[in-house]
């Protein structure tokens, strides 16, 4: 321990380096449910590229391994610790280094809060649209690692959509640079995309060139009540195939509804089964949302409310906001994340809902409908370890659910500690044993956030 904080404090600031144990106690887990966590040995702040190089050549001379974290806002365990591990903390390289308009990109260091890049991109007219629901907290680093979505990704794509070039410190200590600065290049394998959703498993991110857009106009959106997920999810797939493409297309189910109208008050009916939100930001939103209603009227809406402006768009939106803080006062959550296709997301609501009445469980399904991404979201009472354990069983059937509908175990949360155990049933043996090639490749040491993911 002691040659550990030795040799790491010799390349370090004062203040970089913490080995108070109630201090490091706090950097042991990100915000996942049944994932166990190490005890760190040391946490470590660094502000450069130089000093994050020289931690890591110091984790591979002593063989220590090295968990790198952002805000710790993931949903899967990745970014916990591991025993006697250095966590390698980014959120002090939180500069926004270039905003380029002529060529819409921006260079930033992965510390960098979402929110604070959207708005500051926004004074240029342009943005940055991956939106991950904790985007006033997480990092972009965080992002990368996980491969994040958020509630736009229905027409804008996710994170690696916007990933054009990224620097990486790598196990050894060198220093790997992928991608571009141009809108086109296709020099070589793509050593971006690999990196992006590798939760910090084959390098750490210390700077990134992310493509921007221009600012979209402000959105309208409307709230459709339905008597049923089915009839709910008919509408969506409606929507789709006739050719629209709202800016967000959110779904709540009657748990989730009845969760949030206890939480604001907002006189949601009782009868309400399944609310969806949908939303426009194109030259036309007005008339798009009069044509979408039609659509979902004849899907069996019982009552269709547009807004008039984006004060009203607004108030709708909140629902979908509050649903998460809403069923965190039902008990203890823990948040699934399977994707499955538009087509099946009827088959998989209807198929949580008998899981849940099978584990005699509350279960509140979010979507983010217009990509089939669904959020069950499992209530339970911690302290009971028998309903604990019928938690943890329903989670795993509805990620089973999710394979068997032709979907996926996590749509942007990430593998992590959580879902490791399932990663070969959804890929296979050959595609697992290459990517753990990769691995080796790119960690020979296996000390870079181990145990997650592969």
């Amino acid at each position: 321990m002691s040659d550990l904080t030795d040799r790491l404090a010799e390349g370090l600031p004062a203040g970089a380096l913490v080995v108070d144990p109630d201090v490091t106690a706090a950097y042991r887990y990100d915000m996942a449910g049944f994932c166990e966590a190490g005890t760190p040995a040391v946490v470590v702040f660094p502000e450069t590229v130089e000093q994050v190089q020289h931690i890591m050549r110091t984790a591979t001379a002593l063989r220590v391994p090295v968990v790198p974290q952002g805000a710790r806002t993931g949903l899967s365990g990745g970014a916990n610790a591991v025993d006697d591990c250095i966590v390698l903390s980014m959120v002090k390289m939180n500069r926004i280094l270039e905003l380029d308009p002529v060529n819409r990109i921006a260079v930033v260091e992965p510390g960098v809060v979402n929110a604070e890049l959207s708005r500051a991109a926004g004074q240029l007219g342009l943005a940055y649209p991956p939106d991950p629901s904790s985007w006033e907290s997480c990092t972009i680093g965080g992002n990368i690692g996980t491969g994040a979505g958020g509630l736009c990704c229905v027409k804008y794509g996710v994170t690696s959509e916007y990933v054009l070039g990224l620097d990486v410190v790598l196990a050894d200590g060198r220093l790997l640079s992928t991608g571009r600065r141009t809108a086109k290049g296709v020099a070589g394998y793509d050593l971006t995309r690999l990196l992006v959703g590798s939760e910090g498993t084959l390098g750490v991110v210390v700077r990134a060139v992310v493509a921007l857009r221009p600012a979209p106009a402000p959105q309208l959106a409307l709230a459709a009540e339905f008597p049923s997920t089915d009839a709910a999810c008919a509408a969506v797939c409606e929507v789709m195939a006739k050719g629209f493409t709202p800016s967000l297309m959110e779904l709540m189910d009657t748990v989730t509804v009845r969760a949030v109208n206890d939480l604001a008050q907002m006189g949601l009916p009782e009868s309400t089964q399944a609310l969806l939100l949908v939303a426009f930001d194109g030259p036309h939103p007005a008339a798009e949302l009069a044509a979408v209603g039609e659509l979902c009227l004849a899907a069996g809406a019982t009552e269709v409310v547009p807004a008039e402006d984006q004060a009203e768009s607004e108030m709708l939106l909140q629902a979908r906001r509050l649903s998460l803080t809403a069923l965190d006062r039902l008990g203890t959550t823990m948040i699934d994340d399977v994707a499955v296709p538009r087509s099946r997301m009827a088959e998989m609501l209807g198929g949580v809902a008998a899981i849940a009445e099978r584990c005699d469980l509350t279960i509140g399904v979010v979507c983010h409908a217009g990509d089939g991404n669904t959020h069950p979201i499992v209530i339970f009472d911690a302290d009971d370890p028998e309903q604990a354990a019928r938690a943890k069983q329903s989670f795993d059937e509805i990620m089973g659910l999710g394979l068997e509908l032709g979907g996926t175990i996590t749509g942007e949360h990430g593998v992590g500690l959580l879902k490791r155990d399932w990663l070969e049933r959804e890929l296979g043996p050959v595609a697992v044993e290459l990517q753990r090639q990769l691995k080796s490749v790119f960690d020979p040491l296996g000390i870079l956030n181990p145990g997650k993911a592969l």
